[in-house]
């Protein structure tokens, strides 16, 4: 039997038998020709809750649901949040004044089966335009997952954008409200999913027991995502609003914290390894909020080496719906794990160090011989756990947390030294997920590395022609042409002596013959050797095109004077009078925004714009900052002109693999 080509129809039919007969689900029947099609069907949301509560109570409950699903002043992202937080946590009802509220579930989350799984196909929506999703799953008459098949000539892109499409105002965005899932599928590339407002490119593929392959890859998926329990569980611990967008688990996360689970059951410790951009921040989020809610006597600390990957981290759990506390030192946290609350705290790793100690060893054995209290069962995550533990501050903290148990996260290949002491700090590995993987699921992009020299000797005429024709290989004449148009000024730049001039002239060539640099729709790093350079640098792009288009990111602070985080390359009075002169100049117009300095300000309002509007911030120069956990996909470049190895150049030139 020829399985490809097989028409939509037979598909369909075929997945409606694999829901009802494998996974047993209720068939609701052909909706095309039904009137009121809804995503809160209230006759079989009102027949699962009639066993427990009372009528008045379920109609509060219908009143509630429905206001919530449709209200017409938020947006789709708002309303699906609200009515995801009844389902997740139920209904407070009261009936009358003095009454106790009463908490009515719209899903039995301890008991998958106790639920009513249903599914229709051709579901025909009523709105600006109709359209007819080809099925509907339905959870207690609650519409939870929406799938699309293709013919499997057809591509699932157009089964998703086909979903995109019905989420749009003109359309059926008010269906999509109670929506957790959206699925696009075809027998030949198998199953896609994502949720509301996903993009396209952001839809995933599932990967479980991948050598079985006997039947459809759509129907083994099917089956692996939507099986009661797999769905129920899905919904309860693993989906996540973040910053305006909705998020479900890569199949990589899902693994990650379904491992994580069972060594927190056993309080074991170990390290999550998943590749850099991958989404370990998420896996934190996901993670420690199944800790609190499972343990309520569970405490989470999570600790990082960097003053930016602190607030990073800070950044992502609020966002997510979870407050956490920084706190201001090692004594500021262990007074605060000494009380019952805060549950959540982040820390910086140098915050636990002391500077008036002579003899470390007999330190350590003081602080274990008298270690801090703590209140109730401490898990701490480290972050970036290849950098801090090895060093006396991992031992500080083990010394002052001993019931702790400490959980590593990092991305970074770990030289053999390295895995040799992470095995006896943290554990064994929990779970992995290497870069090639990231690669071949298409969670992050492949690294193409190209080493260049700087001509010292580009004097001549003849020389720069032919440099000209190397840079320009595999341009039309045309395209040609309309550079040459703009080289009297680069002739003159790589005539000069200047090595950094020629750097510059370098990287805005690029910036007219590279694949999405030359359509603005991607930009680069720059990192330099030290905050001097970094300076010097953004003085001479002054004088190209990326005049108001760059910006220069380090830790120097001109309200500090010379004190910095960073070396300064050149120590002389001249150098830092230069980066004070520099700064002071960037920063002139520079309008503060509340509770930042003028520094800050224009450090993250030069990032945003880099991470969302390329075309007006080309070029970052940086140092040391934003080399770890900072995200911004359309960087697609980086150049380095620095002396880097080890886990800092592999975290480096990540910032580039993002989608």
């Amino acid at each position: 039997m020829d399985k490809v080509g097989k028409p939509e129809r037979a598909t369909q039919s075929r997945v409606i038998s694999l829901l009802k007969d494998e996974l047993g689900y209720r068939y609701l029947g052909d909706w095309s020709g039904r009137d009121g099609n809804s995503n809160i069907e209230d006759n079989l949301l009102t027949d699962f809750l009639a066993d427990r509560y009372t009528s008045e109570q379920i109609s509060v409950v219908l009143h509630k649901l429905h206001t919530d699903a449709d209200n017409h002043n938020r947006a789709l992202y708002a309303n699906n949040k609200e009515v995801y937080s009844l389902l997740r946590y139920g209904v407070p009802v009261k009936i009358e004044a003095g009454k106790v509220t009463e908490t009515v579930h719209l899903i039995n989350w301890d008991d998958p089966e106790k639920n009513d799984f249903a599914i229709a196909e051709e579901v025909t929506l009523k709105g600006n335009h109709e359209r007819r999703p080809d099925l509907v799953l339905y959870v207690n008459g609650i519409a939870i997952g929406v799938l699309e098949l293709k013919n499997s000539r057809v591509s699932i892109g157009d089964g998703i954008r086909q979903s995109l499409s019905n989420q749009q105002p003109e359309f059926n965005q008010w269906f999509f409200s109670t929506v957790q899932f959206i699925f696009a599928g075809n027998d030949s590339e198998g199953l896609q999913y994502g949720t509301i407002g996903t993009p396209e490119k952001y839809f995933l593929k599932w990967k479980e027991d991948e050598q079985d392959n006997t039947g459809y890859k759509l129907d083994k998926y099917l089956i692996k995502m939507c099986s009661k329990d797999r769905l129920i569980e899905l919904m309860h611990d693993f989906v996540i609003f973040d910053g305006g967008m909705k998020k479900l688990p890569r199949v990589h996360q899902y693994f990650g914290i379904k491992a994580a689970q069972q060594h927190v059951h056993e309080k074991k410790g170990g390290i999550i390894w998943h590749t850099q951009g991958s989404g370990k921040s998420i896996v934190m989020v996901l993670l420690a909020k199944w800790i609190l809610e499972n343990n309520p006597n569970a405490r989470i600390v999570i600790i990082t080496d960097r003053d930016e990957l602190d607030k990073q981290i800070e950044t992502v759990f609020t966002e997510a719906g979870e407050p956490i506390k920084r706190t201001s030192s090692g004594r500021d946290l262990m007074s605060q794990l000494g009380q019952t609350t805060p549950r959540l705290l982040c820390s910086l790793v140098h915050k636990f160090g002391r500077k008036d100690v002579d003899n470390f060893d007999e330190f350590i054995k003081e602080l274990e011989a008298q270690p801090s209290p703590t209140v109730s069962e401490v898990f701490v995550f480290v972050d970036e756990c290849h950098r801090t533990q090895s060093g006396k501050l991992h031992r500080v903290m083990k010394a002052m947390m001993p019931n702790a148990v400490f959980i590593g996260f990092t991305g970074t290949p770990l030289l053999a030294k390295d895995r040799a002491t992470s095995m006896e700090v943290f554990g064994s590995y929990i779970h992995t997920y290497k870069f090639s993987e990231g690669v071949e699921d298409g969670v992050i992009l492949d690294l193409i590395y190209e080493a260049r020299d700087i001509d010292q000797q580009l004097g001549s005429e003849d020389k720069i022609d032919a440099w000209f024709e190397a840079k320009t290989k595999g341009l039309n004449n045309w395209q040609k042409g309309e550079l040459k148009k703009q080289w009297g000024t680069m002739q003159s730049v790589l005539s000069s002596r200047s090595r950094m001039d020629r750097v510059v002239s370098d990287i805005v060539f690029d910036f007219s013959v590279k694949p999405r640099l030359s359509n603005e729709r991607g930009n680069a790093l720059l990192v330099a050797s030290s905050i001097y350079e970094a300076c010097k640098y953004f003085e001479i792009f002054q004088n190209t095109p990326f005049k108001g288009k760059c910006a220069v990111v380090t830790s120097y602070n001109p309200m500090t004077g010379d004190i910095t985080k960073e070396e300064t390359g050149t120590n002389t009075e001249t150098g830092k009078q230069f980066i004070y002169n520099t700064y002071t100049k960037l920063l002139e117009n520079v309008q503060a925004n509340p509770g930042m300095t003028k520094t800050e300000s224009y450090e993250e309002d030069s990032k945003a714009l880099f991470g969302k509007e390329p075309q007006n911030m080309k070029l970052l120069i940086v140092v040391d900052k934003l080399l770890t956990g900072f995200d911004a996909p359309p960087c697609t470049y980086l150049y380095i002109d620095k002396s880097m190895q080890d886990h800092g150049l592999f975290q480096a030139i990540c910032r580039t693999n993002r989608l």
